[in-house]
């Protein structure tokens, strides 16, 4: 994304999803890139008043209730097989909500700097979890030099019981946003690791850094060696799986045939989703949203920026729904669910025919969808420090 946490439309709630500018040399932002944010920033302020007050809009049949408030600044959730949902904080904490209740004392905190994009990004369960009891997250830590990294914790019950460093990412510059953070397993057991570009275009093409990239790495952080790039990169560079992004805040793996779809955060015009694919290149910088050039792999699905019910600002979260049990319609099996920041709506992709369809709006600035096991599709919702749950209740 282009910036998650504020910038068009986020700086009512700390985000800059790659739309901010910082101090001194980075403060510069072209004028067009101002009026597209003061338009961004009064639609979002009109829509989370009234997703507030609980006003989010679904179709006919479906239903939703809130299953937890009060949570701070949330950046992504992950849902444990045990029906547990963790929930992380950008200032650190990693959260639990069990048995619909928010528990007072975290999992985990960290030590993180948290100013503009940075933080507490990203939480997923190993496979093995209920097995093995490992958690990982991706945050910004505040030893020096500034990184994002990611680290395996132990699981004891509701509370960490060990923690481990498995994977350094490369040191930040002073730009504080387009971090990405994502994490999810793919099918082959692999975890992969959605890094932006650190607002260094440039960064997302070259070998040399992490940056701009999708990172597959073994559980324990090592490198695997049927990986695209691992004779052509050296070092840690050699977790590269994909590359040529911006700010892939967000992405999700199909449990039923392990497709993945990115979602990248676009600069001025568009929003992208685009299939993850082993040694793809996706553009960036070159190119942002459809092109025709052989050399990228061009996106499956891409919006506008701007204000109407089927355009935004930043594109966040994303889930296929495909449970274990479905209870949505037939015509909903497959589809993929997928969010925007700033116009406050989620919408579906039908991944066949790559057409697009409004399901809900009215949401709070959503920034992470998951699909449960029982077929309910839940959302964060960033505007109130809530986590939505929705139900097909039947037309």
């Amino acid at each position: 994304m282009a910036g998650r946490f504020g910038g068009s439309g986020g700086a009512r709630s700390g985000f800059c999803f790659g739309k901010c500018r910082l101090r001194g040399p980075l403060l510069v932002v072209s004028l067009a890139l101002a009026l597209a944010g003061i338009l961004s920033l009064l639609a979002l302020l009109s829509l989370s008043a009234s997703a507030a007050q609980g006003a989010a809009s679904l179709p006919g049949g479906f239903g939703q209730s809130r299953v937890v408030t009060g949570l701070e600044k949330p950046t992504a959730m992950a849902l444990a097989p045990d029906g547990r949902i963790f929930v992380a904080e950008q200032a650190g904490r990693l959260r639990v909500i069990k048995d619909g209740r928010l528990l007072s004392r975290p999992f985990a905190t960290f030590n993180v700097d948290s100013e503009g994009e940075r933080g507490l990004l990203g939480v997923a369960f190993d496979p093995n979890f209920v097995r093995n009891g490992f958690v990982y997250v991706y945050f910004t830590t505040r030893s020096q030099p500034v990184h994002n990294r990611v680290v395996r914790l132990q699981a004891a019950g509701d509370r960490v019981s060990g923690r481990k460093l498995i994977f350094r990412l490369d040191n930040l510059s002073r730009a504080r946003n387009h971090n990405g953070g994502a994490l999810h397993f793919g099918r082959d057991g692999r975890l992969y690791v959605a890094v932006g570009d650190n607002a260094r275009p440039e960064n997302a093409q070259t070998l040399r850094n992490l940056k701009g990239k999708m990172l597959r790495i073994n559980r324990d952080g090592t490198i695997p060696k049927d990986n695209p790039f691992y004779k052509k990169a050296r070092g840690k560079n050699r977790a590269i799986w994909a590359r040529g992004l911006r700010n892939p805040f967000s992405f999700a793996v199909s449990r039923d045939t392990g497709r993945m779809f990115i979602n990248d955060v676009g600069q001025k015009t568009w929003e992208e989703i685009n299939a993850g694919a082993r040694g793809a290149n996706y553009g960036w910088p070159r190119y942002e949203g459809p092109e025709n050039d052989r050399r990228f792999k061009p996106p499956v699905f891409a919006y506008r920026h701007g204000t109407g019910p089927t355009t935004g600002c930043a594109i966040t979260g994303g889930a296929f729904y495909d449970p274990v049990k479905a209870r949505f319609p037939r015509g909903y099996v497959g589809d993929y669910f997928f969010a925007d920041f700033c116009s406050g709506w989620i919408r579906r992709l039908d991944p066949e025919t790559r057409t697009a369809t409004g399901f809900a709006r009215g949401i709070a600035n959503p920034v992470d969808l998951k699909v449960g096991r029982g077929g309910n599709l839940y959302y964060l919702e960033r505007g109130t420090g809530s986590v939505y749950v929705v139900r097909y209740t039947g037309s």
